[in-house]
């Protein structure tokens, strides 16, 4: 079974796409697991709900995370993803609209390894989801845990 290496968690199905569209683009697709809410999210990263046959130790290389969710909002995801020992070097990147310094400083304070604002054309959105799948997937260096 391939590894999931991207949790792309969004709601929104028009972002949901055009962020699918430039992965695949880059050749970054092929491993991915979408959430559309808050509370999915948290099942498929610690395992549990519909996701409690994924192994935990299969890890993640990187989680897409949008700010505004359902159920349980991105930055309540984020601090749970951050404060748990088992989760906490798996580079989480907000992928949002919200340009509010409030969000930026609190996700940053919570631990987020980057904040990027959605961009407003196709284009320029395409060019940003390709150059952080390339960044964390490629160039990044992790530990082994």
């Amino acid at each position: 079974m391939n590894r999931i290496e991207i949790l792309l968690v969004e709601d929104d199905q028009d972002d949901l796409d055009m962020t699918l569209r430039a992965l695949q683009k880059a050749n970054l697709a092929n491993r991915i697991q979408i959430a559309r809410d808050g509370a999915e999210a948290l099942d498929f990263v610690f395992s549990r709900g519909a996701h409690v046959q994924r192994k935990v130790d299969n890890r993640l290389r990187l989680i897409l995370l949008d700010l505004k969710l359902p159920k349980i909002d991105g930055m309540e995801v984020l601090k749970r993803i951050k404060h748990n020992p088992d989760t906490s070097m798996i580079p989480v990147v907000v992928l949002t609209s919200s340009k509010e310094q409030q969000d930026m400083i609190e996700s940053y304070n919570l631990g987020v390894n980057s904040y990027i604002v959605k961009p407003v054309n196709f284009d320029g959105f395409s060019a940003a989801v390709q150059e952080l799948g390339m960044y964390w997937l490629l160039l990044n260096q992790a530990p082994e845990l």
